[in-house]
């Protein structure tokens, strides 16, 4: 294996170490990692609920915030349509359960059985039968021109969360919230469907608790530069800034009415930092002959916040974490603009009795769960979901889960993504792959504990029955797989049958790149449709397959790493003459000669200690681009070697002399190294290795997984 260690600049990280207060090792792994800016590091450094982006900065939020809001105050009927996938379980059940909690007229439905993925003729006509008025739909929609158009045309309207990638037209909803819409201003396009769902919920929340919300605020700051003053203007809507202004005027050259000020502020509530000080200076502009109307905001968010209380916009600027991870220099009308932010969530946190916290904590379970089932990308703001939704699942699962974990025996222990994303997401998901999602999404939402017990156990049994069938589909169409692989140039390779359950055409398909590291399709011939997964390998764009194939599909939606279709067995052969074409000209990422092991840091002995493990966590939760730490560690001494592994011994326990620590260290598939003589018993050895924690009796003990081990070359 190759190790590599990329170069980076020991000035940036001390510069890194310094503007983030983090010490040297961490900044040299976020900047080895690519991670330089404010706003990427920021969020492996914090992990406050206060750092989730603005719900109201998604296109179109405050339109569905509304509309929904309308069907409240009028008792219409609402239905909430979801995927049958663990993303698409959650979400629904998040925005369901939110919806019933403000007292809506709310149902919820997702496809089970045969039905197809996404919002369906039936489930439209049936809701309009019952005098519904208002579907929202859930990870899904966003490929549904029919059904909605039907919707528009029986007076229902329709709202669609969804995070798939679209098309260039879109459906005729009445609100798309996608935060991959083209020209969206939202600053991270990556969140789950569930995630969207949780955006939506916060913008409600927001909405129903605070007396601001849809009022328009304007920020007002004056500040002196040189002969001159700037007076800057911000409007704020839910917390949202939606314009600004800035003048820089002479004091005593022009009167007030000949700026844009008078235009900017008429009609508006302006609030300032500092009241005196500020009417002091448009004084010293305009003369004493003018009056802004204006509201000290400093003595009310003092006392929200303690500690600014009494501070200049100028002090409060150095010690503002905001402050810190901007990537350019705040102005003071800026800092003003994120004390008015925080102030307002502060207040909204503060609330008598915590309302609403459990059900955020419940929440943000649920997204958590969305965002690793859907492999989402483990940056930005998806880190603060997980990780506070897995400390919550942690402390106080909410019912339906709780029952499920305690079956799958993942109860009363500290969670990682990994453990989500390898028990207790495929148990969920189990349910869909059986053609019963229904059981699944009617654990979330089951108020009887002796039902719930009863449907977790149901999902337990199908999640057996799911590994059996995949192992069996798999050795029935291997074979086939190794022969479309040789016939389509290398690049590609599928496999479809009419006894490939539909359930388990992702897992067949995410089986084949596994097996030979190309993009990969299994399909399900049916009674006249097929119904297929692709999944891609080594960076290629599964969405491009898909939309030069567009015309042929019934319908079809994926992201850039997995995608799904269904079409007509009347299409079929065109399509494989479709994909041949299309996978002669794939292209991949390059590929390394051999495999390349990325190092994140060398460690010298004396940083060998246990205390790494705190470094460890703070970059969890670990995934999708953010995979675990790897070090790298010279002249180790190996003091003791064991061999483990039943009924024959292929892996190795390791003790290591670094100095102070003896470390134990499991070297997975390494026995016939020692065996051959590689290494043994007092050897130095240099190796690559990930921390972990191994339980025992209680006790927790780090010990190191060894990615690859060589001996140390011989000192001159």
């Amino acid at each position: 294996m190759k190790w590599d260690k990329k170069e980076i600049s020991g000035d940036q990280v001390k510069e890194i170490s310094a503007k983030y207060n983090c010490d040297l090792l961490t900044a040299s792994i976020l900047l080895r990692r690519g991670h330089s800016t404010g706003d990427s590091i920021r969020y492996f450094l914090e992990d406050d609920i206060m750092s989730l982006r603005n719900p109201f900065t998604i296109d179109g939020m405050e339109d569905a915030v509304e509309r929904i809001l309308a069907a409240k105050e009028e008792g219409e009927k609402a239905l909430v349509f979801g995927d049958g996938d663990v993303d698409g379980i959650t979400g629904t059940a998040l925005l369901t359960e939110y919806l019933e909690s403000i007292g809506m007229d709310v149902t919820w439905r997702i496809p089970t059985g045969d039905e197809s993925y996404g919002l369906s003729l039936e489930a439209v006509e049936e809701f309009a039968a019952k005098d519904g008025t208002l579907i929202i739909t859930v990870d899904c929609g966003i490929s549904r021109f029919s059904e909605i158009k039907r919707a528009g045309e029986l007076n229902v309207d329709v709202i669609v969360t969804d995070h798939h990638e679209p098309q260039d037209e879109l459906p005729q909803a009445l609100v798309i919230i996608n935060p991959k819409l083209k020209n969206s201003k939202y600053p991270f396009r990556d969140l789950s469907g569930c995630g969207v769902a949780f955006k939506l919920v916060s913008a409600l929340r927001f909405a129903l608790r605070n007396e601001l919300y849809g009022q328009q605020m304007c920020l007002l700051n004056t500040r002196p530069v040189n002969d001159a003053w700037v007076v800057e203007i911000a409007k704020i809507r839910n917390l949202t800034v939606t314009g600004t202004l800035t003048e820089t005027i002479v004091p005593g050259m022009i009167s007030i009415s000949e700026t844009r000020l008078p235009s900017f502020l008429e009609g508006q509530h302006i609030l300032v930092w500092d009241a005196p000080l500020q009417k002091q200076a448009l004084a010293k502009l305009f003369g004493r002959g003018v009056e802004v109307g204006m509201l000290d905001a400093a003595p009310e968010i003092g006392k929200e916040i303690p500690q600014i209380a009494g501070l200049s916009l100028l002090r409060i600027k150095e010690l503002s974490k905001i402050a810190k991870y901007s990537d350019r220099e705040l102005s003071e009308l800026d800092v003003f603009v994120n004390l008015y932010t925080s102030y307002i969530r502060q207040k909204e946190k503060n609330l008598p009795d915590n309302a609403g916290v459990n059900e955020e904590n419940s929440s943000l379970q649920l997204a958590a769960l969305g965002t690793i089932a859907d492999i989402m990308p483990l940056l930005d703001e998806n880190r603060i979901i997980v990780r506070r939704g897995l400390e919550s699942l942690e402390k106080n699962p909410r019912q339906g889960l709780l029952q499920l974990m305690q079956k799958l025996d993942l109860t009363g222990r500290k969670y990682d993504a990994k453990d989500i994303s390898w028990r207790l997401c495929p148990a969920i998901n189990a349910a869909r792959r059986m053609g019963s999602a229904q059981t699944a999404a009617a654990l979330f939402f089951e108020k009887d504990l002796v039902k719930r017990e009863r449907l977790a156990g149901e999902l337990a049994s199908m999640n057996e029955k799911r590994r059996a069938l995949e192992e069996e589909t798999w050795a029935a169409v291997e074979q086939m797989a190794y022969k479309n692989f040789k016939e389509h140039d290398e690049n590609f390779t599928f496999v479809y049958s009419d006894k490939i359950n539909k359930g388990v055409t992702g897992l067949i398909a995410q089986r084949a790149v596994r097996q030979f590291n190309v993009p990969a399709m299994a399909v399900s011939i049916g009674d006249g449709v097929c119904t297929g997964s692709l999944r891609s390998a080594r960076g290629y764009n599964i969405c491009a397959l898909l939309e030069q194939c567009s015309g042929l599909f019934i319908d079809s939606g994926g992201h850039q790493a997995a995608g799904g279709f269904s079409i007509s067995m009347d299409n079929w052969e065109t399509f494989l003459e479709r994909i041949k074409e299309i996978s002669g000209l794939m292209e991949f990422e390059k590929e390394q000669d051999e495999e390349t092991i990325r190092i994140d840091a060398e460690l010298p002995h004396n940083f060998l200690s246990p205390d790494l493990l705190k470094l460890t966590d703070q970059f969890e939760p670990y995934g999708k681009e953010n995979e675990q730490i790897v070090f790298m560690a010279k002249r180790l001494s190996v003091k003791e070697i064991n061999f483990i592994g039943k009924p024959e011994s292929k892996h190795v326990k390791l003790t290591l002399d670094s100095g102070k620590y003896k470390w134990p260290a499991l070297y997975w598939q390494s026995a016939d190294r020692v065996t051959n003589g590689e290494f043994g018993v007092d050897d130095e050895v240099d190796i690559a290795f990930r921390l972990e924690r191994d339980y025992y009796r209680g006790n927790e003990i780090p010990q190191m997984i060894i990615l690859d081990l060589k001996k140390s070359e011989v000192s001159l």
